[in-house]
C-alpha cells in the first residue's frame, strides 16, 4: 500500500489535474462547446486514473487490516457515494465489482458471526438459569438439613440432661444403699448374741461370699473428674489471687511463685498424714462391730466421704505454715506471715485430702529445683528460657495419678538452673538461723487463728 501511494504522490497527478481545472476556468469563456467538452473529457479520463489508483490503495488498505477490518467505513461513506454517482473507466468498473463482492461476503460472514453470537448467548443464558435453579434447590436442601441438624442437637441435649439425672439418681441410690448398710450394721450391733449363742456361731464355719463394692467406688468416677476439676480451679484463681497479694509485700517475682508452689506440695503432704491418721481411727472403731455385706474397707471409705466435715483442717493449715516457717527457700518480711495465703493453702489441703478417698488416689508430682524439665509433666512459664533444659524452679506441681500425669504443671527454665540454685541454697543458708527462731515464736495472726 505504500509503494502505490508513493507512485502516485511521484505521478504527481493531483498537481496536472489542478492546473488543467485552472486553465480551462481561464479559457471557458473564449472557447467554443466542443473545445470545452473536450477539456471535460480530458480532466474526466485523468481523475478516473487517479480514482482507480485509489480504488487500488483502497482494497490493498482493507486487506491489510484484516477480514472484518474497515467493514463500517466501507458501508457508511463509500458505498452510499457508489450507488448512485459513481461511473468510470472499465478498470474502475471492474475494481468496484470485485470490492462490492468482498464487501457482500464480509457482511455475510459477519451477519453469520453475529448470528453464532447470538445462538451461544442464549445457550450460555439457558445454562445460567439452569445453574440458578440448582443453587436455589442446594440452598433449600441445606435449610433442611439445617433444620434436621437443630433437631438432633436439641434430641441430644434432652438425651444428656436424661443421663445426667439418671446418673444423679443412681447417686442418690448409691447413698441410700450406703445408709441403709450403715444403719443394718448399726442395728445388728445393738441386737448382740449371747456368749452361748456367739460361741455355737463360731464353730460353724463361715458362708464364702463376695462383698459388693461400696458407694465410694461407684462414685469414684464422678468424683475424681469433680476434683480435677477443683484442683484446676484453684491453679486458675485461688493461685492468682494469693500471687496478687504478695506481689504487695515481695517484689521478687521468684520468691512469690517459691512460696505458693511450696505450700500447694506442703498442703498435700499435711492433707496425707491427716487422712492416714483418720483413716486408722475410723477403721478401730468400724472394726469392732463390723458385720454388714460390704467390706470393712470399702465402709471405710464410705463413712470417710460421708464424714469428711470431721476432717480437721485447720490443725493441716497450722501445720503447713510451721513447715513453710523453717524452710530455707522461701523467706518473708518481718511484718507478715504466711497465715495471709491461709485461704489457698486450706482449700489445697480440702482438695488433697478428698483426693486421698479416690481408688486409686491422686497425689502431685515430685519435683526439685535443677532436675531435668518433662514436657510431660510441665508446662514452661512465659518468663522462661525455652532453650534451657532444666528447671529453675516450680511454680506449680503436677497432679499424678500411679505415675500417670492427670494435669500438667507448671515450670520455669533457665540456663545454668542448677549453679543458680546452689548458689541460693549457700546464701539462704546463712539466714536459716533467723527464720527458724521466728517460726518459734508464732506470730499474733496464727495464734488469734489457731484459738478461733
Amino acid at each position: 500500500m505504500a509503494d502505490s501511494l508513493r507512485r502516485l504522490i511521484s505521478a504527481e497527478s493531483g498537481r496536472v489535474l489542478q492546473e488543467k481545472l485552472e486553465s480551462w476556468y481561464r479559457n471557458y469563456e473564449f472557447n467554443s462547446c466542443d473545445q470545452n467538452l473536450n477539456r471535460c473529457c480530458e480532466i474526466l479520463e485523468l481523475s478516473s486514473e487517479i480514482q482507480g489508483q485509489l480504488f487500488a490503495i483502497l482494497n490493498e488498505t482493507s486487506r491489510e487490516g484484516g477480514q472484518y477490518a474497515g467493514v463500517e467505513t466501507i458501508k457508511t461513506r463509500l458505498l452510499p457515494w457508489l450507488v448512485p454517482c459513481f461511473s468510470c473507466s472499465s478498470s474502475g468498473r471492474i475494481f468496484e465489482t470485485t470490492l462490492t463482492q468482498d464487501l457482500i461476503e464480509k457482511e455475510r460472514q459477519l451477519r453469520e458471526l453475529s448470528s453464532n453470537q447470538d445462538f451461544q448467548l442464549q445457550e450460555l443464558q439457558e445454562e445460567l438459569t439452569s445453574t440458578r435453579l440448582k443453587l436455589n434447590q442446594v440452598q433449600q436442601d441445606l435449610k433442611i438439613s439445617h433444620a434436621k441438624e437443630k433437631d438432633a442437637q436439641k434430641k441430644l441435649d434432652c438425651l444428656n440432661d436424661y443421663e445426667h439425672q439418671i446418673q444423679m439418681l443412681k447417686d442418690k441410690i448409691s447413698i441410700l444403699d450406703a445408709e441403709k448398710s450403715l444403719l443394718q450394721s448399726r442395728l445388728a450391733r445393738s441386737r448382740s448374741p449371747s456368749p452361748r449363742h456367739r460361741e455355737n456361731k463360731s464353730l460353724s464355719p463361715l458362708p464364702l461370699r463376695s462383698c459388693p463394692p461400696g458407694r465410694a467406688r461407684r462414685t469414684n468416677a464422678s468424683r475424681r473428674a469433680c476434683l480435677i476439676t477443683r484442683f484446676g480451679d484453684i491453679y486458675d484463681h485461688r493461685r492468682l489471687d494469693a500471687e496478687t497479694f504478695l506481689k504487695t509485700y515481695i517484689s521478687d517475682v521468684e520468691m512469690v511463685h517459691r512460696i505458693i508452689y511450696i505450700a500447694a506440695v506442703e498442703s498435700f503432704h499435711a492433707a496425707k498424714m491427716a487422712y492416714r491418721q483418720f483413716k486408722l481411727r475410723v477403721t478401730e472403731t468400724l472394726s469392732l462391730g463390723h458385720t454388714g455385706p460390704e467390706s470393712l474397707e470399702d465402709t471405710v471409705l464410705d463413712y470417710i466421704i460421708d464424714h469428711e466435715d470431721l476432717y480437721d483442717v485447720q490443725a493441716s493449715v497450722n501445720e503447713v505454715i510451721r513447715s513453710m516457717n523453717i524452710n530455707p527457700k522461701v523467706s518473708f518480711p518481718p511484718e507478715i506471715d504466711f497465715i495471709v495465703i491461709s485461704t489457698l493453702i486450706r482449700e489445697l489441703c480440702r482438695v488433697a485430702f478428698s483426693m486421698q478417698t479416690l481408688v486409686p488416689p491422686l497425689d502431685i508430682a515430685f519435683g526439685i529445683d535443677g532436675e531435668l524439665f518433662s514436657e510431660t509433666k510441665y508446662h514452661r512459664s512465659f518468663d522462661s528460657d525455652f532453650t534451657a533444659a532444666l528447671v529453675a524452679y516450680h511454680v506449680w506441681p503436677a497432679l499424678m495419678e500411679n505415675d500417670i500425669v492427670i494435669v500438667k504443671g507448671e515450670a520455669v527454665t533457665k540456663r545454668g538452673a542448677l549453679w543458680s540454685c546452689r548458689s541460693r541454697s549457700r546464701s539462704r543458708n546463712t539466714n536459716r538461723t533467723r527464720s527458724c527462731s521466728r517460726s518459734r515464736s508464732t506470730s499474733p495472726l496464727l495464734a488469734h487463728h489457731g484459738v478461733n
